[in-house]
């Protein structure tokens, strides 16, 4: 390891050797990296998993009225109106003791009151859904296996950052040059891709799947799968957003025009669709909540790309203008 990570230029030469010894230590590095986010979500687990738990809290009681025919809603509205009544009670028989004269009848409604106070504490408070869990184990798997994806989530812009800088030695310098600011916006894209998902996306599906036709279901959310869903989607959500990224790359390169780029734009759009169909979540409002942000990632791209290409020119403009002996090497 330590003459492994020395850097290596495009001019080199490596033997097959040379490149797998290369791989075996980005792959090290890669493991150390997920290994140690493991531990620190195994260790941090409560916290992790109620954080997953949070978008759940908007899908609870949305029918907790008398019409609704959930069982568990109907429950829920029950306590939350006998706790209210109770307490109600409780402070009309404050007011009659307050109003009496008899000491006795006095410290009577007084207890009674008391009585009335002790009860409503008693009755369970309206609580958001929590996934339950079937089986001996699955407390303790689902545990681990939130951990992992989340250790995958918040490793995977360095396991990115590995996997870049084991290919870049195959850029040329005006390649590197171009993907080197591209690289740069890949951890900010794929946070910004969770983050969205996580507030935007994940609580409206949630909300639509649970709360669709709940008249006719008992429901209840398993943990392994809502965790693999919601795992799933702000994972596939973070590297949708690496759209950018790749788009501008292949503008940088040449391989692609802005012009292109402009009149793909309904292929784009098709493309967008077809891709929040295969997404976790066939519904309605999750695809959509898909769709939205996958097509408006492209134009973005197709704006930095313009206005890129137009820095290009302007730079090729002042190159032509300039002496061959006052330009930068760097810039050829």
């Amino acid at each position: 390891m330590a003459t492994a990570l020395r850097p290596i230029k495009h001019e080199d030469r490596l033997s097959l050797v040379e490149h797998l010894d290369e791989l075996r230590k980005r792959l090290i590095i890669s493991v150390i990296v997920f290994i140690t986010a493991f531990g620190l979500c195994i260790w941090q687990g409560d916290v992790i998993l109620d954080i997953m738990n949070r978008p759940l809290e908007q899908t609870a009681f949305k029918n907790d009225d008398k019409k609704t025919k959930d069982p568990f809603e109907r429950t829920a509205a029950f306590q939350e109106q006998l706790r209210t009544t109770l307490l109600a009670d409780a402070r009309e028989y404050d007011a009659i003791a307050r109003a009496e004269n008899d000491s006795t009848l006095r410290r009577s409604w007084e207890q009674i009151a008391a009585r009335s106070r002790a009860l409503a504490a008693t009755v369970p408070p309206q609580q958001a859904r929590r996934p339950v869990t079937l089986g001996v184990g699955e407390p303790f798997t689902a545990t681990v296996r939130v951990a992992a994806y989340a250790a995958l989530l918040l490793s995977l812009p360095l396991l990115l950052f590995q996997a870049y800088a084991f290919v870049l030695p195959a850029f040329s310098r005006r390649e590197r040059k171009a993907a080197l600011p591209l690289m740069a916006m890949v951890p900010f894209l794929f946070a910004a891709g969770v983050v969205f998902a996580y507030f935007a996306v994940l609580p409206r599906a949630i909300d639509f799947l649970q709360n669709f036709n709940d008249d006719n279901f008992d429901i209840l959310l398993q943990a392994r799968d809502y965790y693999k869903f919601a795992l799933s989607l702000l994972m596939i959500m973070g590297l949708c957003f690496q759209i950018p990224v790749g788009i501008l790359a292949l503008t940088r390169l040449g391989i692609v025009s802005v012009a292109q780029l402009r009149g793909g734009r309904r292929y784009a759009l098709l493309a967008a669709a077809v891709a929040a169909m295969l997404l976790p979540g066939q519904d309605p409002i999750t695809m959509l909540s898909l769709l939205v942000p996958l097509y408006l990632l492209y134009e973005g791209s197709i704006l930095i790309a313009a206005l890129l290409d137009r820095r290009s020119a302007r730079q090729a403009a002042r190159m032509v203008d300039e002496p061959d002996d006052e330009r930068d090497p760097d810039e050829d």
